[in-house]
């Protein structure tokens, strides 16, 4: 492993470190989307199996600066926004807020459950229903046909069900973005920000499949196949929270480091 002051270990390679360049108008037209936040008390939309957690908030409004709200047209909370990406985009309701830098917005990872039938007893309490439909080869439109109702089941409390929000899905909107030293996905969007127009409405998705393969291509082509030097899987120097045995980082496991 790397030591303080010791130089990179053999296995590294300088030409595939990944150069990451913001745009100059990150800050003005383009923003960073942080989408991997959550709430304290919610675990990902595995929080729809539990009544409880997802009473409390099932909400996942775009957290916007003050001085980003006002320079996209005096946004308050509450205005619905429509926020492009590489391949698609997504509408959801504006939160300004100073809990975050200007030039950033942010939208939380763990709701915007959907269901394509009404009857579906798929976590009901915390998914709306859905048209989906393929309006062009390989493009897809989203929109919500309602949210989430009261209903009859064994369980009583499904009956009082007194909230009608179940989120917006803004994942499917995300081309896969693999890092090109560990492969994990880059979570982190460059994304456009406009109030939204006349014919959008809260909950409304499109995706482009199309372009999402062209993105996975273009990124991939960043990486080098496995294995790596001496038959790594990935850099003995990454750090880990909790570090395997050495011999997991080799796709061999009778291959050692010289």
């Amino acid at each position: 492993m790397q030591k303080p002051g010791e130089d990179f270990d053999p296995d590294f390679d300088q030409r595939y470190m990944p150069l990451v360049e913001w745009p100059k108008d990150s800050n003005g037209e383009v923003y960073t989307l942080l989408p991997i936040f959550r709430l304290p008390h919610l675990i990902h939309t595995r929080s729809g199996n539990s009544k409880f957690l997802y009473e409390i908030a099932h909400k996942n409004p775009l957290w916007v600066n003050p001085v980003d709200a006002k320079r996209l047209g005096d946004i308050r909370t509450g205005d619905l926004l429509k926020v492009h990406t590489e391949i698609g985009f997504f509408v959801l309701h504006a939160w300004v807020t100073e809990g975050l830098t200007p030039g950033v917005v942010a939208c939380s990872h763990h709701l915007g459950r959907w269901r394509i039938n009404k009857e579906d007893q798929v976590e009901r309490m915390s998914s709306a229903w859905v048209d989906l439909q393929e309006v062009g080869k390989g493009q897809w439109k989203m929109r919500q046909i309602s949210g989430v109702e009261p209903y009859e089941t064994s369980d009583p409390d499904t009956k009082r069900v007194w909230w009608s929000d179940a989120g917006v899905h803004q994942d499917i909107t995300f081309p896969v973005h693999p890092d090109p030293i560990s492969g994990m996905h880059c979570w982190h969007q460059m994304v456009r920000v406009e109030r939204a127009g006349a014919g959008d409405r809260y909950g409304d998705i499109f995706v482009d499949t199309n372009l999402s393969f062209a993105v996975y291509q273009r990124w991939k082509a960043l990486t080098r196949s496995a294995p790596g030097p001496g038959g790594l899987r990935r850099p003995l120097w990454m750090p880990r929270v909790v570090r395997p045995e050495e011999a997991a980082f080799f796709i061999s496991t009778s291959t050692k480091k010289g």
